[in-house]
């Protein structure tokens, strides 16, 4: 017998309503519906899943109430102020017309910007993470969740919090970077910016989802119990914990054979008991289903809706398969008890009142007659944010551009095409890709356009060469024949975001290869090979394997990598070109070698690295935290606490100098090991970091207050601990400096020499900290945040070059 389980504890308010509520009214109230739910497929096997309420009036099909109105603004082009007014009028009637009278919750997608038509689109999160700047993101957050808020949307589904495993799978640009540290900081930061304007944020997708074998969407995790804790769990532990988010959506995959969504284990145990959060889950689209029709662990959708609701999961979105008529008869059956549905009605019901639902005045106000959802305030943050995003792969003294040169060509398929500035959860390439009619709604200048505006001394000349997908050459001669007759060429390449094999990248667009797609590749050297200096530029969601592009001999001059940069990304990499601004983003994804060396972490122990005994190289091109500036910084001065308690605090502090001729912005990053562990360890592992903006010759102290806790590892009884002991810290540029790999021998030597060969960027010297006393278990009360903080030097505090 099912043990039965506590009841979350709540209002009167919430009490009294569950106590007149009918069994059909509570499941109601745990499903949602979708408006548009025929219309074109956004979202995993959508037209399978078709409900069967076809002809019924919205009255019928909410008699009982509602939950969720999915995606009103986001299935399809709709007038943002009409849609508002219609909005207002159907939760008017549901308080007005259903027997308790309860509005529903309108939830939408908003991981690049609010989904809806005409609305601003941010860069993608795999932008966020290149930022390294939490503070821009929670701003950004903010504007997204006061539009939402103005929209009546209550809930936000995102951000992403899952971890890049391999870069091979297409959800990577929805993702903010493979380090938990730096996820789990950016995103919380997102968590507090949109909660912040009363909306509630979604943690996606609850666990281990990017771990999929081979990088394939919906594909079987077979990561263990301690990889789940130590690299995808922390990054919802932040936002739980310090951005206080309300709501959690399970992932689509099963671990160990186990399906996420009929996993108590992770939704109750680990999220709720372990976490203590006490928000409401909620399903990913048709998952609750896809118990039966995808795992197999179910004979029906009644079973399947026991399985997930036993498991902790309390909405099934988008609509009611399971969670309605099938849920109903296994309750009067006997086969769920009634307490199930009544934990996750109280859920449910204290979010509406937690969110003002439930409150007598709730939609008497009118609705916003006029709204500016691409205002000129989320236009400066999109640009500024894609302006920080940039990573500098490459320069030979190309960038910026020479200001002499009077005939500039742009060729490239991404070129003039402002969909390829956009990431595959934008309006634009999730929904108005089916509706062509439609104009995009907002100003998005290409990179094109925006160097026309920005170079207005030169002539600008295009062709776009070949498409980003199939072979066809045929416009190769044309782009060429400009790329000879000018005196520098920007070759703008990359992806093609969409859905479900429309696209190269984005949710269903997995890989085999990460080579460039199409006959991007040969282009690009075709230009080079003309003799005039050529700056590539690579709009895409994931990394490519680009050695030709970086390292051999017909390299470009330049090479810069945007990641999906939105709205403000043609503008931002048009001031990185022209020297309007300098270059400041860093990689949060190892840039690979080659495909065969995937999945690859830079947080890896040491037999994950190059060694003796293989002939594998997985070393990447460029590393994690990677990225030029346009000057150069020095490191001196290190000074670390000599020890610490195992719960205490370690103090680290450098002295960063802007050394170059030029004024920039340099990401000091503070990297750690622990020497010897009862675990196997990570050679290096990013503890904390913070962007310093340096005029040249300034100087600037950066003191980081790390909690020893950011060396917890889960031990042999998976517990997560401090271990007293030796750990090792030094401030580097990115994550390859001076760290350690294992020699055929046994020994550790450092990789300095070979890093030095391609990329600047050396560490300053390692310092020792002894950790002391004993074990220590973590507990919630452990801090996870490095406190960092950054002091002007005068000049002569600065040391001395």
């Amino acid at each position: 017998m099912t043990e039965l389980p506590p009841l979350p504890v709540v209002s009167e308010r919430v009490s009294a309503l569950l106590e007149r509520m009918t069994l059909e009214e509570k499941l109601a109230q745990l499903v949602g519906y979708w408006l548009d739910r025929g219309g074109e497929v956004v979202a995993p096997m959508q037209g399978e899943m078709a409900g069967d309420d076809a002809g019924a009036t919205l009255a019928e099909i909410t008699r009982d109430g509602i939950g969720h109105y999915t995606r009103v603004y986001g299935t399809r082009p709709v007038d943002p102020a009409q849609r508002a007014a219609w909005l207002w009028a159907e939760q008017r009637r549901l308080k007005a017309e259903t027997r308790l009278g309860i509005p529903a919750i309108v939830h939408e997608e908003c991981l690049t910007g609010l989904a809806a038509w005409k609305a601003a689109t941010f860069p993608t999160p795999l932008a966020w993470g290149a930022s390294f700047d939490p503070d821009l993101v929670a701003e950004m957050g903010a504007a997204i969740g006061d539009t939402m808020r103005e929209l009546g949307i209550h809930q936000g589904l995102a951000p992403v919090l899952d971890v890049i495993a391999d870069p091979r799978w297409g959800r990577v640009d929805e993702c903010i970077a493979e380090d938990p540290y730096l996820v789990g900081t950016v995103g919380t930061a997102y968590v507090r910016g949109l909660q912040s304007a009363g909306v509630h944020a979604t943690l996606k997708h609850f666990l281990g989802y990017s771990a999929s074998k081979a990088g394939r969407n919906h594909a079987p995790v077979s990561a263990g119990p301690r990889e789940l804790a130590d690299v995808y769990l922390p990054p919802f532990e932040m936002a739980l914990r310090d951005g206080g988010a309300r709501s959690v959506m399970n992932s689509y995959t099963d671990i160990d054979g186990e399906p996420v969504a009929a996993h108590p284990g992770l939704l109750t145990t680990v999220l709720r008991d372990e976490l203590g959060f006490d928000g409401v889950v909620v399903s990913d689209y048709f998952s609750v289903a896809f118990l039966e029709v995808m795992h197999g662990v179910a004979a029906d959708r009644g079973e399947a809706a026991v399985q997930a609701l036993r498991a902790g999961i309390d909405v099934e979105l988008p609509a009611g398969d399971a969670y309605l008529a099938p849920l109903a008869e296994q309750v009067r059956s006997g086969g769920i008890d009634i307490r199930f549905v009544d934990r996750a009605v109280l859920r449910v019901l204290a979010q509406k009142e937690e969110l003002g639902l439930l409150d007598e005045d709730a939609f008497s106000d009118e609705p916003p007659v006029e709204i500016d959802v691409d205002s000129p305030r989320h236009r400066a943050i999109a640009r500024r944010l894609a302006a920080e995003s940039i990573v500098l792969l490459r320069d030979e003294g190309a960038v910026p551009l020479p200001a002499a040169a009077r005939r500039v060509a742009v060729i490239g398929p991404n070129a003039d095409r402002a969909e390829a500035l956009q990431g595959c959860y934008s309006f634009a390439n999730h929904v108005l890709a089916h509706h062509p009619d439609h104009p995009l709604g907002f100003e998005i200048p290409t990179v094109r356009e925006a160097l026309a505006a920005a170079l207005p001394q030169a002539e600008i000349v295009h062709a776009r060469g070949c498409e980003v997908e199939g072979d066809d050459r045929s416009g190769f001669a044309e782009a060429v024949e400009l790329v000879r007759s000018a005196d520098v060429a920007v070759v703008v390449t990359g992806d093609q975001a969409g859905l479900f094999g429309r696209g190269t990248v984005g949710e269903g667009n997995d890989v085999e290869s990460l080579d460039l797609p199409g006959p991007q590749r040969a282009l690009v050297e075709a230009a080079v090979a003309t003799g005039t200096p050529v700056v590539l530029v690579l709009l895409t969601g994931r990394p490519y394997a680009i050695e030709w592009a970086l390292d051999a001999e017909t390299a470009p001059a330049a090479v810069l990598q945007a990641f999906f940069p939105g709205e403000g990304g043609g503008l931002a990499i048009a001031d990185v070109l022209t020297g309007a601004s300098a270059p400041s983003g860093r990689l949060p994804v190892s840039l690979p070698r080659s495909t065969g060396a995937q999945p690859y972490r830079y947080l890896h122990p040491r037999l994950g690295g190059p060694s003796d005994v293989t002939s594998t190289d997985s070393t990447p091109l460029r590393p994690f935290g990677f990225g030029l500036t346009g000057t150069t910084f020095a490191y001196a001065d290190l000074e670390v606490d000599a020890a610490a308690p195992t719960d205490g605090l370690i103090r680290a502090a450098v002295t960063v100098t802007n050394t170059g001729e030029r004024a920039g912005v340099d990401v000091v990053q503070l990297y750690g090991r622990d020497v010897v562990g009862s675990i196997a360890r990570p050679v290096a592992q990013l503890l904390g970091y913070a962007r310093v903006a340096l005029e040249p010759g300034a100087s600037a102290r950066v003191v980081f207050d790390v909690p020893a806790q950011r060396f917890a590892f889960s031990d042999r009884r998976l517990v997560r601990v401090v271990e007293p002991g030796d750990v090792e810290l030094w401030v580097a540029a990115h994550a390859e400096a001076s760290s350690v790999r294992a020699d055929g021998d046994g020994s550790i030597s450092s990789t300095r020499a070979r890093v030095e060969r391609t990329l600047p960027g050396d560490a300053t010297a390692r310092a020792t900290v002894v950790l002391t006393g004993d074990v220590h278990e973590v507990t919630a009360a452990d801090p996870r945040l490095v406190e960092v903080r950054v002091d002007a030097l005068e000049p002569a505090e600065a040391p001395v070059s």
